[in-house]
């Protein structure tokens, strides 16, 4: 419960900084990414509990300690009550932002925890074997690292600035070399700042006597509604230009 606590709480704050103006005029692209970063903590605060619910059950292997059913029923009943009303308050925006999915997936894994907590109580009570409760501890386990770790990937993917999910650069590099008046298409970056915020540059370089402004908006016109991206810096230089060839990364 303490993990989600600091995740929600994470997550808020993030929120809050990212929707913060930028007054020091060195924050280019704002404070967007402080989303992902709070993100990157609830995936440490999932592998961290993934830990150590590993190593109290391993270390309770072997040993006849004895355990109260009834009480394990009411603490799991109790945590399961709470986790469900955060699981619908967040629901909703986990699948439009990494930050509220990093604190979506922390609940569910206490939620997740909750559950397993009844279902061990339920059957160290009728079996009177507590084995249960070591190995529903250890699937818990397993399965919030395997969260964390699909959820550290998509942290990852933005911090490396990949190329968004679902965008293929080739595929926009293809349709901005498909524009009238465009004759070749280089330098072309896209990556994610932030949830639902995709970026891109590219230099467009032009046929003689093509209308640079036609092409402009007309290369805009296809990031927006082909690719989603409503940030995209193009350079349209004539075809004679040379001066991109200079650049050595």
């Amino acid at each position: 419960m303490a993990a989600d606590v600091v995740a929600l709480g994470a997550a808020l704050v993030a929120t809050r900084i990212a929707t913060r103006l930028d007054t020091s005029g060195r924050r280019t692209f704002g404070s967007y990414r402080a989303e992902v970063f709070a993100s990157g903590l609830a995936v440490l605060l999932m592998l961290g509990v993934s830990v150590y619910i590993t190593v109290e059950a391993i270390g309770r292997i072997g040993q006849t300690a004895e355990i109260s059913s009834i009480p394990m029923l009411i603490v799991g009943a109790i945590g399961l009550l709470v986790n469900v009303v955060a699981l619908l308050l967040l629901r909703g925006g986990a699948s439009e932002s990494l930050n509220v999915k990093g604190a979506y997936l922390e609940v569910v894994a206490d939620t997740v925890g909750s559950v397993g907590v009844i279902v061990a109580g339920v059957m160290v009570s009728a079996t009177g074997n507590a084995w249960w409760d070591t190995g529903i501890a250890l699937a818990i386990a397993v399965f919030v690292a395997v969260r964390a770790v699909m959820l550290g990937r998509e942290v990852l993917t933005v911090l490396g600035q990949h190329a968004p999910a679902g965008m293929a650069p080739d595929e926009v590099e293809q349709a901005l070399a498909a524009v009238p008046g465009v004759s070749n298409v280089h330098d072309l970056h896209v990556w994610t700042l932030t949830s639902g915020m995709n970026v891109a540059t590219a230099h467009l370089m032009t046929v003689q006597d093509a209308d640079a402004h036609a092409v402009l908006d007309n290369a805009r016109t296809v990031m927006r509604t082909d690719f989603g991206v409503e940030h995209a810096t193009l350079q349209v230089e004539p075809d004679t230009h040379t001066g991109c060839k200079e650049v050595t990364w």
